[in-house]
């Protein structure tokens, strides 16, 4: 990443600072609002209390009621700004920093869990988006309005201002710092445990059946507890931190209006202040308080975003096993796939590919049979370009992948992975996922290829059934049959099948694969499995060992 995180985000809202810009205006305009009815009422009251004619009161009845509405006005306003520049930001921020993590997750993301990714990545992203306007504004209209109140007060009666400021000046540098610095540990120990809590809650929902069928279940409920009572131990510090600063921001609200009551009184005694006055000195110096009151939160918030920042960045920071190049060439067609030399390995392990040379065209059945662990999984993620090689080359009609934009090798070669996802929608929207404008009759010929099409035209619904979540509703080869008819109706020319009759009992394995190698289409399908196929359905049978290819019979042989 070029810049700091927290750096990149402040850019990111740049289109919409003008937005957040307004809406600071607005919140210093109600509150400048706010001070300045205090400040007329009071004079109001004292003015009244002399029974002078109506008239004279007029204009201080006037600006009464026009500071009361715009403080109304300038607060919705406020409001309704803030929230749309609040919103655009998020938008964009989600869109820029999933399109980060985006090229990370085909090459896998070490150490991270699906509670983690769902409870932290988001709402860091959302804690992010709050820098603006939680973060920066406060402290500008804070500034704005309290250095006008000080000013004002000075205008009547320089000590008023004085002890004004002298009030005002910790409540808005020692509190907040005194906040951040009771917080900081505390910032980053929230989201922890906020997603270990979403970590351990998604084990238990997707864990059940097993914990339930093992008497594991207290044990992992106590985990969820244990991570519960972390998170309410934080949230109990942080109100008495809240607590501590709101009751600080009033003793000095107390202590200044005193003060500044006193010096009034003093400066009436002696006639340097107009009696009717003094009542507005103390109700306007009351009043700047309140633009500071916000102030430690804003410095909480601020803590927040950066530790979200800093997360995400670290998330993100680690370099895409794949990237387009700058002027990527036109979509290939995916006449021949083709690897020379290839070498790949993880990061601090062995050679998992050592020298794999490979070849496979359209209408061509190959099966690649190996152990697990041999790296079938690592050369299926090179043939679409999950990643990149170490060593050597993966070519698609004569050309490097590297050389292609990613999503067009993919057109061209379609991985069906072992964990198929089925989304909690409709089989219809689950296959057309591959096509979004592909015609119904498309989508039941892709069914039809799979092998599956007589059993979802006697669903209840057919096309339109739900699946549930994860694909619930359906069993593993009906699962790994829409998944392939997704592939089909892809309209790739070379298929990659990764492990495809994972978990399933051999029957339906074995149907499942000849169904596959069997199809007439002219697609090319490479099959990687850990069982040869039925004898008779691939045209060539390879053995990975030992990170190199050796070819066997038709029949599966070894050689």
């Amino acid at each position: 990443m070029s810049r700091a995180p927290l750096a990149e985000s402040v850019a990111a809202a740049r289109p919409v600072a003008h937005r957040f810009a307004g809406a600071a205006l607005c919140g210093a305009l109600a509150f400048g609002s706010g001070v300045a009815l205090m400040a007329t009422s009071g004079y109001l009251i004292s003015r009244a209390a002399l029974r002078p004619q109506v008239v004279a009161l007029a204009v201080a009845i006037t600006a009464v009621r026009a500071f009361s509405l715009a403080r109304a006005a300038f607060r919705y306003a406020e409001r309704l700004v803030s929230h749309d520049a609040s919103l655009r930001l998020l938008r964009e921020l989600r869109v820029r920093w999933f399109r980060r993590l985006e090229p990370l997750v085909p090459g896998g993301l070490p150490g991270a869990r699906s509670g983690d990714l769902l409870s932290g990545f988001v709402a860091d992203v959302e804690a992010v988006q709050h820098l603006y306007l939680r973060g920066f504004a406060p402290p500008l209209v804070a500034l704005t309005v309290g250095a006008g109140t000080v000013a004002a007060l000075a205008w009547l009666l320089p000590a008023a201002g004085f002890w004004l400021a002298l009030g005002l000046l910790p409540a808005a540098l020692v509190l907040p710092a005194a906040a951040a610095a009771l917080m900081r540990t505390a910032a980053s120990r929230r989201t922890e445990a906020r997603a270990v809590r979403a970590a351990e809650t998604v084990e238990l929902l997707h864990g059940a059946p097993d914990l339930v069928a093992f008497g594991r279940v207290d044990e992992q409920l106590g985990r969820i507890g244990a991570a519960d009572a972390a998170l309410a131990g934080i949230a109990r510090r942080d109100a008495r931190t809240a607590g501590f600063t709101s009751a600080s921001i009033t003793l000095l609200t107390a202590a200044a209006t005193l003060a500044v009551l006193v010096v009034g009184l003093n400066a009436a005694h002696r006639g340097a202040l107009p009696g009717v006055l003094l009542a507005a000195l103390a109700l306007a110096a009351a009043a700047a308080f309140e633009a500071v009151r916000p102030l430690p939160e804003a410095a909480r918030d601020l803590l927040t975003a950066h530790g979200a920042a800093a997360r995400l960045g670290a998330l993100t920071a680690r370099p895409a096993p794949a990237a387009d190049a700058p002027r990527p060439l036109p979509a290939p067609r995916g006449d021949l796939l083709r690897m020379r030399g290839v070498r790949a390995r993880h990061a601090g392990s062995p050679w998992v590919l050592d020298g794999v040379d490979l070849d496979l065209r359209p209408g061509e059945r190959v099966a690649l049979l190996g152990p697990s662990g041999a790296g079938k999984s690592t050369l299926a993620h090179l043939l679409v370009r999950f990643r990149d090689p170490d060593e050597g080359a993966v070519t698609l009609d004569g050309h490097d992948l590297r050389d292609y934009a990613q999503d067009d090798v993919r057109r061209a070669v379609c991985l069906v992975d072992q964990h198929a996802h089925l989304f909690g929608t409709t089989i219809r929207a689950n296959v057309a996922l591959a096509r979004p404008d592909a015609a119904e009759p498309e989508i039941v010929d892709a069914l039809r290829r799979a092998r599956v099409w007589d059993w979802v035209s006697g669903l209840p619904g057919g096309l339109d059934a739900h699946v549930g979540e994860h694909g619930a509703r359906v069993s593993g080869g009906q699962r790994q049959r829409i998944a392939l008819a997704r592939a089909f109706l892809s309209g790739a020319r070379l298929l990659v099948l990764d492990e495809p009759t994972a978990h399933l009992d051999p029957a339906t394995a074995r149907d499942l694969l000849t169904d596959v190698l069997r199809d007439t289409s002219g697609t090319g399908i490479l099959l990687i499995t850990h069982t040869p196929p039925p004898p008779g359905t691939a045209d060539r049978v390879l053995h990975l060992r030992s990170g190199r290819l050796q070819e066997a019979g038709a029949g599966g042989e070894d050689p």
